[in-house]
């Protein structure tokens, strides 16, 4: 057995993609091998004793060096070589991730009366994320949500919001967001998702500040990806003009909202048991 090599992410994925490059002392390469599915490099040809500068590369990741010693075996096992995604920015897999409902909240915050807070929540919704294999930029996630899965704890304030003064949910009964964009901020799991959020009727950009909570497998056999995402919207940018002054000249109602997203998701189109 010649070189062996096992390629991998941050969070243990493997890197099917990757290349390696095998120079001797004199920088003439002497072997390139591709990884398999699995990210694993086996060659079995023998390599001449000696010391060799192993070389490791994928579309989208940073490169990694390292030294490899062969003895008269002719055998040089590199062992596993983590990439960091370019830039040392990360987010899951690539491929399609689908939202778990039943794991996840999407959740909006209003300020009442000036003193305190009132948070609801949509209890129906679906989403889609879909990580691209090369320039993370091009990932995208849709999400739909139905405007009367509005729940505050409050039948009659709940029965209010979904009249023609809020989200008037008869005449517009889906929330919509589809991404345009991905761009990363500070730190290695932090993104900004540019988008275009339809609600009321209205269709305005934007941006939810994400962070990438990791991977991990689930009881069921799958793997899952944990998102959490922030964004504050303005009730006027979606003509929802609607607000009872009380005294003193007070709003009932913030004129923003802290839209708050808990987002499981699992890997592949479906969901287990779909």
């Amino acid at each position: 057995m010649g070189l062996t090599a096992r390629i991998r992410t941050r969070d243990g994925w493997a890197v099917s993609h990757a290349v390696v490059t095998v120079a001797d002392t004199s920088g003439a390469q002497v072997l390139r091998l591709e990884a398999d599915a699995e990210g694993a490099v086996r060659d079995r040809e023998p390599l001449a004793p000696g010391a060799y500068t192993v070389i490791v590369t994928a579309v989208g990741y940073a490169p990694a060096a390292s030294s490899a010693l062969v003895t008269a075996s002719g055998r040089a096992e590199v062992g596993t070589v983590t990439l960091a995604r370019q830039g040392g920015t990360e987010l899951p897999p690539p491929g399609p991730w689908t939202v778990d409902p039943a794991h996840s909240s999407v959740a909006a915050v209003a300020r009442h009366l000036g003193i305190s807070s009132v948070r609801g929540r949509f209890t129906a919704f679906s989403g889609t994320v879909e990580i691209a294999p090369d320039d993370l930029a091009e990932s995208r996630v849709q999400a739909v949500i139905r405007a009367d899965s509005i729940d505050t704890g409050n039948g009659t304030r709940d029965g209010h919001l979904r009249s023609a003064d809020f989200l008037d949910v008869e005449k517009y009964p889906e929330i919509t967001y589809r991404s345009t964009g991905l761009s990363a901020a500070s730190g290695t799991d932090r993104w900004t998702v540019h988008g275009e959020l339809t609600l009321h009727g209205v269709v305005r950009p934007v941006d939810l500040d994400l962070a990438y909570l990791g991977t991990g497998a689930d009881p069921w056999g799958g793997t899952r990806a944990a998102f959490r995402a922030t964004a504050e919207l303005h009730r006027a940018d979606f003509a929802l003009h609607y607000n009872q002054v009380v005294q003193a000249g007070i709003g009932a109602i913030g004129t923003t909202l802290k839209v708050e997203l808990d987002i499981q998701a699992v890997r592949g189109e479906t969901l287990p048991g779909a």
